[in-house]
């Protein structure tokens, strides 16, 4: 298991991720939803399980921008990140076989077009790769393991007693594989790599915020698409981006009619 560097930092962020999941439970109702719901709807579920996979896909594309930005300037931590997108890289596959066990075909996860918060995320992405380098993309891999190793476990075992455990057999090899090798504090140490002042520092909390309100946006979107009633409690900005998404399609369609 690695050490992880510079761990006074790492524990205020983590304190201000704690907080921000806590947030994110009072203001998102689809994320309690996955969290306590006694009969999880499974057409919500699948869809969820289709944009992680959709999302591991895009990732792919990005982390090798990181890559190649690092080869230039910073040789080890491009060996690093290159490690840890071979050990991230196909475990699409791992989900692909949640929904094969529910159902739903390959080709119909691969064919599915990304929701709007997904292409917004990974605009973001590519916009901080261009303009500031790796960071913004590394912090949120940070973002992205630590929230799901605090959160996942409760929401798999919640989906399994609902829609049996076949439904979350790959998303719990995946769980386990990121927490037995300990991804967050692989992540973290090369985040650390561009982080040497409290400007920097401030990057860092800035992007986290960032995804913050992006992970929000996706949630509600997400049940904007299977299961509407569940936005009559939602609130903030992650709504707003859900409603200027839905009356742009309500646009488009008017358009084609």
């Amino acid at each position: 298991m690695s050490q992880a560097i510079r761990s006074e930092f790492r524990t205020q962020v983590d304190a201000l991720l704690d907080s921000m999941i806590e947030s994110i439970y009072k203001t998102v109702p689809t994320v309690r939803y996955l969290a306590n719901s006694e009969k999880v709807d499974v057409e919500l579920f699948k869809r969820h399980t289709i944009e992680t996979i959709l999302r591991i896909r895009l990732a792919r594309i990005a982390d090798s921008k990181a890559v190649y930005l690092f080869t230039k300037n910073d040789p080890v931590a491009a060996h690093k990140w290159s490690k840890y997108m071979e050990e991230e890289m196909l475990h699409d596959k791992l989900f692909l076989k949640d929904l094969t066990n529910m159902g739903v075909e390959e080709a119909a996860v691969y064919g599915t077009d990304p929701l709007l918060a997904t292409k917004l995320l990974q605009g973001y992405l590519y916009y901080t790769l261009e303009h500031e380098g790796a960071r913004g993309l590394i912090t949120k891999s940070y973002f992205v393991e630590y929230t799901t190793r605090k959160t996942q476990r409760i929401w798999n075992e919640n989906i399994k007693r609902s829609l049996g455990d076949k439904s979350v057999r790959g998303a719990e090899a995946h769980l386990n594989y990121d927490v037995d090798e300990d991804h967050s504090t692989d992540v973290w140490n090369v985040l650390m790599t561009m982080v040497n002042s409290t400007e920097e520092e401030a990057r860092v909390i800035y992007h986290l915020n960032v995804y913050a309100g992006l992970f929000s946006a996706y949630f509600n979107e997400l049940a904007s698409k299977t299961k509407s009633d569940l936005l009559a409690t939602a609130s903030g900005v992650a709504a707003t981006v859900v409603l200027s998404a839905q009356d742009a399609k309500q646009k488009e369609s008017a358009v084609k009619a």
